[in-house]
């Protein structure tokens, strides 16, 4: 197979799932390690993709560029599911816990959808959505009033308002982006002014990032790293990425992702 080929490949996958990794390609397309990588490298030059540890990711668009909630659900699932069990075990029953919006938070929802005795406090549609259709009667949910995002946040005033007095054991955290300088990020000004207001509510702030957005950057800083109680990833994540954020974050947690074998 020609190069050009395979790098067609690679891009199909790329654009299908959001990501890849270097071990798939691998196996899918039946060349070494070093020739995955070369082509990634190729990919990387053209501005085609953005490489992470052991694979790539889609490049990294502008810092304005707020994908819907169905489209980001896609990317990095099997992450994204480690870290929302992980997020999960960190939630005490009969705690008052707050989920921002974001793909990750609604698989935390999913995974606390058994834990008992949860009051919730989400600006996020679909998170609600989750606790809607459980069968517990011993847990209580309430959703933040707002203007609608692309990503099914609800951020404004009226979001600001209903925040406002609420005392949380814990905030579970999404992000857009992490980085050393920038902190954690969003693309949507708005939904960064409630998730501030989320965050001084809660006297423990759970952040649920995936490797992938080791990195990026969103137009607006909702806190720096420094203010995280605890970090939520999975083992993607470089391993000076880990060594940045374990000098910054109170406690980084490292989930382990299951990879398909044979």
């Amino acid at each position: 197979m020609l190069a050009a080929q395979r790098q067609g490949l690679i891009l199909d996958r790329l654009r299908q799932d959001g990501s890849v990794r270097v071990t798939d390609l691998v196996e899918t397309l039946a060349v070494s390690d070093m020739t995955i990588r070369r082509d990634l490298d190729t990919l990387e030059g053209r501005g085609a993709l953005r490489k992470v540890h052991g694979g790539a990711v889609a490049p990294e668009g502008p810092r304005t560029e707020e994908p819907g909630f169905q489209a980001k659900s896609t990317r990095q699932a099997a992450e994204k599911h480690a870290i929302a069990r992980a997020v999960a075990d960190l939630v005490e029953p009969n705690s008052a816990v707050g989920l921002s919006a974001g793909t990750t938070t609604a698989l935390v929802a999913e995974y606390l959808r058994e834990t008992p005795g949860l009051t919730v406090i989400t600006n996020s549609l679909p998170v609600a959505e989750v606790f809607h259709h459980s069968e517990r009667s011993d847990q209580t949910v309430a959703l933040t009033g707002g203007f609608r995002t692309p990503s099914d946040a609800l951020v404004g005033p009226l979001a600001l308002a209903s925040v406002h007095g609420i005392n949380l054991d814990t905030l579970v955290l999404g992000v857009h982006g992490m980085h050393e300088r920038a902190g954690f990020t969003t693309p949507n000004l708005m939904e960064s002014e409630t998730n501030r207001a989320l965050v001084e509510a809660a006297e423990t702030l759970v952040v649920a990032a995936d490797s992938s957005k080791w990195g990026t950057v969103g137009i607006s800083t909702i806190i720096p790293l420094n203010r995280c109680d605890v970090l939520v990833t999975d083992d993607g994540l470089a391993t000076d990425a880990r060594h940045t954020l374990q000098d910054h974050v109170d406690s980084l947690v490292v989930a382990d992702v299951p990879r398909e074998t044979g």
